[in-house]
C-alpha cells in the first residue's frame, strides 16, 4: 500500500509540474502568436483590396500611386513616367 501512495504522489508531481509550461504556453499564443495573426489577416485583406489609383509605400519604402494591378503583382508609379512592377505583398500600406 504503501508504494502505490507514493506512486500516486509521484504522478500528481509530475503533472503539477507541467502546469506553469502549459500557462506559459497559453499565455504566449495570446500575446505573440494570435497578434501576429491578427496583422496578416489585415495585411492580405489590404493587399487584395488594392485598385488603380490608390497611394501605397512599399517595405523598401517606395511611395507612389496605382498605375495598374494584376493576380499577383502591382504597377505604380514612383515619379512622372516612371512605373516599377512590385509583387503584392510588398506593399506595405495604402496612404489615405
Amino acid at each position: 500500500m504503501g508504494e502505490n501512495g507514493m506512486q500516486g504522489a509521484s504522478q500528481a508531481g509530475a503533472l503539477s509540474s507541467f502546469i506553469p509550461l502549459i500557462l506559459m504556453f497559453v499565455i504566449f499564443y495570446f500575446l505573440l502568436i494570435r497578434p501576429q495573426q491578427k496583422k496578416t489577416k489585415e495585411h492580405q485583406n489590404m493587399v487584395s483590396n488594392l485598385k488603380k489609383g490608390d497611394a501605397v509605400i512599399t517595405t523598401g519604402g517606395i511611395h507612389g500611386r496605382i498605375t495598374s494591378t494584376d493576380d499577383s503583382t502591382v504597377t505604380m508609379e514612383i515619379a512622372e513616367k516612371v512605373r516599377i512592377k512590385v509583387t503584392r505583398g510588398n506593399i506595405s500600406a495604402v496612404k489615405q
